[in-house]
């Protein structure tokens, strides 16, 4: 995040404001916020133990599963699919609208119907997220094969390129590990624990990458302008 700030604070007040450089970079900032938020939640336990009972969980106190809940699976879902809506064509970027509803009412109902509360693992609403990330990514992948912009480039030479390929290695990879982690804890716990490393990894190259979009106007040697982006890199 520090590294993000100071490219940030860098860029040319037209590219401040332009949604290709903000919104990863407000990505960034909200993940680094909530991850370390979760930090927090371990070390004050009387803060953590007042937000769990206001939530209904009186038998596990000491959990933090609501912050990264709401930070991760729900929150950090919609901010990547608006993020993946940035690189689709024109004629795609419909779909992720209908997909963000969808998810919002969906999650929405799951939690009034009280399937999954949200101090407890919710493994259908992270399976639901991850899907429609999933077919963002597909999305993204049939411009890229079939729209003449996209097909002009260097697919190795563009940003988002590399974004969108981690972002479908984090969200396939850690499919299945996430929806039966609690089931994995219970029965293998070094197991689970050994497959949590992957969502680790991955995790920091996503945030990484969210940091070379912002300084991306330095690095014009190796990336070149988006298709769909019409301002300068």
């Amino acid at each position: 995040m520090i590294v993000g700030i100071f490219y940030f604070l860098k860029l040319p007040n037209h590219l401040k404001v332009s949604k290709i450089f903000w919104f990863p970079f407000l990505i960034l900032v909200f993940t680094v916020i909530y991850e370390n938020m979760g930090g927090y939640l371990k070390y004050n336990f009387e803060f953590n133990k007042l937000v769990n009972a206001a939530l209904g969980n009186e038998e596990n106190p000491t959990y933090n599963v609501w912050l990264f809940n709401i930070g991760y699976y729900q929150i950090g879902t919609i901010l990547y699919l608006f993020l993946i809506k940035n690189w689709l064509v024109p004629s795609k970027k419909k779909y992720i609208n209908w997909l963000v509803f969808v998810f919002i009412v969906l999650v929405i109902a799951i939690q009034l119907l009280g399937i999954e509360p949200i101090y407890t693992s919710q493994p259908i609403i992270f399976a639901i997220g991850a899907n429609m990330i999933l077919v963002g990514s597909g999305l993204y992948f049939i411009g890229l094969i079939t729209e003449d912009n996209y097909l002009n480039s260097n697919p190795f030479k563009l940003l988002s390129f590399w974004q969108m390929t981690f972002i479908l290695f984090t969200y396939s990879l850690t499919y299945i590990n996430s929806v039966a982690l609690l089931y994995l804890w219970n029965i293998n716990k070094e197991l689970a624990i050994s497959l949590m490393q992957i969502n680790r990894v991955l995790g920091v190259i996503n945030l990484s990458l969210l940091v070379l979009w912002v300084a991306s106007p330095k690095l014009t040697n190796i990336f070149e302008t988006e298709p769909y982006y019409h301002g300068s890199i």
